[in-house]
């Protein structure tokens, strides 16, 4: 899920909006007491809360980095038996992080809910961050977009502002679930209100690294994740700063495609005209698979696509219709899709160039042929679309289009022999998650955030980005997401941040559903 800091029009005016709408609804309604118990307990203990959630923020976490990812793990198994979970650390594969899992029962609870969040965040580049670092937390006034300035974390009751920003690596996503869920249970214990649901606790330490242990993790030990309904709090609550809740997510599959000229490369004078150019031939291949309106043009690419139900189509023709601002703030003319929404495509799915690399540029630029022209993809996948499916189909065309296919540098015979090679190789991607929007834990769920949030939420099919919720539902769990972070946090880019009006909306919402879901 993969976006940049939106402008200052948009974040002001969806922040200011949702603010506005949060605090009519809670005029108009009288707060549910699970959400006037959670507020009360958060403004009397903020100190407290955020010096936990600076503590956690301020332990690096890129999977890769063993010591600290398991720093991470094991400061989080400590937050969990704090508050009585049974806590066990699930290995995964040498030199990564397990999975954290807790559980934590409610007397005479009928049913059992899974949270899932990660703990690990995207890689780090510390010299692109404006005035401070990613695993030192810092707080701000506002987003840099909008001027904030960096003041020291005050130390007393009730004294943080909603608009007010906490700059760090996976603050945002997704550690600030994890500490919203726990404060949620604090504030409930504080005020005798019982849960109504047992919780199992699901943190991965993978999932910036597409996951590539948690499904055999899960497999090894699925007598721990029986239950009734898997909550996924990855992701950003909607552009028009409505809380969200999503039914879905894409699968993803990201492809390598190279191709090949010479062996080295040649003088552009000598040998221009008559030496193949793979960049160039890279750029038409490219050309190929879209369409003037951006659609695939790849032969059965949307043949198996699972068509949306009454109750996903209703979602949303009701949901906000963001595209116009959007296309303010981004700077876009117009958009590709053929006239449909931003909503009715993130249900369909889609091929992305990542990036493309060849020969050189700017002042390194050289008048050469280069040897050979690299392109990124990535391919989001939906309902019935899977990954080996939709790569079979891309390499397919590829091959329409006089390639000869191969997954490795092609060998000097092979070179000889076909005029046009493509190296295609891919990681193992996974495939998407959908839940139906009707069923009685569904409805349950819409309520409860409802009155949580204070407002009704954005109810979306699908998710635009990607999370292995698929692991889950094999396992026969309906997923739902309800994430609770700021639309602009700077996911995966530097500068991410969380603004802190989030986080306390966040508790609330999770407050309620850990009190009040109930369905039969």
């Amino acid at each position: 899920m993969k976006h940049k800091a939106l402008s200052v029009g948009l974040a002001t005016v969806a922040i200011c909006a949702g603010s506005a709408r949060a605090a009519r609804a809670a005029e108009n309604s009288g707060a549910k007491n699970v959400v006037v118990a959670v507020r009360a307990y958060r403004a009397a203990h903020e100190a407290q809360i955020i010096d936990e959630f600076v503590k956690l923020l301020s332990i690096p976490n890129v999977a890769s980095d063993a010591a600290n990812i398991s720093r991470n793990a094991e400061t989080i198994r400590a937050m969990l038996e704090r508050r009585g979970f049974r806590v066990e650390l699930l290995p995964t594969a040498p030199g990564r992080g397990p999975v954290v899992f807790g559980e934590l029962d409610s007397p005479g609870a009928k049913h059992t809910i899974l949270f899932y969040a990660h703990y690990d965040g995207q890689p780090v580049d510390t010299e692109k961050w404006i005035g401070t670092k990613p695993f030192v937390p810092a707080l701000r006034t506002d987003s840099i977009d909008r001027g904030g300035k960096l003041i020291p974390f005050p130390n007393a009751p009730d004294s943080y502002k909603d608009d007010w920003r906490i700059y760090a690596r996976s603050s945002g996503d997704d550690k600030a679930p994890i500490i919203g869920i726990l404060v949620a249970i604090d504030a409930l214990r504080a005020n005798h209100i019982p849960m109504a649901v047992n919780l199992k606790v699901i943190f991965e330490g993978e999932e910036e690294d597409s996951s590539p242990h948690l499904e055999a993790t899960v497999d090894a030990h699925k007598n721990l994740f029986t239950g009734d309904l898997l909550i996924t709090a990855d992701g950003p609550i909607d552009q028009s700063g409505r809380p969200l809740i999503f039914f879905g997510n894409r699968g993803v599959i990201s492809v390598r495609l190279t191709v090949f000229g010479p062996l080295h490369p040649l003088h552009s004078g000598h040998y221009g005209n008559w030496a193949p150019n793979p960049a160039m031939r890279l750029a038409q291949l490219l050309a190929s698979m879209k369409d003037a309106d951006g659609r695939v043009t790849i032969a059965g690419f949307y043949d198996n696509v699972v068509p949306l139900g009454p109750a996903e189509r209703k979602a949303i023709a009701e949901a906000p219709n963001n595209d116009a601002l959007l296309l303010r703030t981004f700077g876009i003319a117009a958009p590709d899709g053929g006239g449909k929404s931003l909503l009715e495509l993130l249900n369909e799915p889609s091929l992305n160039i990542d990036g493309m690399e060849s020969g050189w540029t700017g002042a390194q630029a050289k008048t050469i042929i280069p040897d050979e022209a690299t392109a990124s993809l990535d391919m989001r996948l939906v309902k019935n679309a899977g990954p080996q499916q939709e790569f079979d189909a891309l390499a397919a065309h590829i091959r329409k289009q006089g390639y000869y296919v191969i997954d490795r540098e092609p060998t000097m015979a092979e070179r000889l022999k076909y005029a046009r090679i493509a190296e295609v190789t891919h990681d193992h991607g996974y495939p998407s998650t959908r839940t139906a929007m009707d069923l009685p834990v569904s409805q349950a769920l819409m309520r409860a955030v409802d009155e949580g949030a204070g407002e009704p939420a954005v109810k979306l099919p699908l998710l635009g980005g990607s999370v292995p919720m698929y692991i889950f539902a094999d396992l026969g769990l309906p997923v739902i997401g309800v994430p609770i972070a700021n639309f602009d946090d700077n996911q995966h880019s530097p500068n991410e941040n969380l603004r802190v009006g989030n986080l306390w909306k966040g508790m609330e919402t999770y407050g309620e559903i850990l009190a009040g879901l109930e369905w039969k």
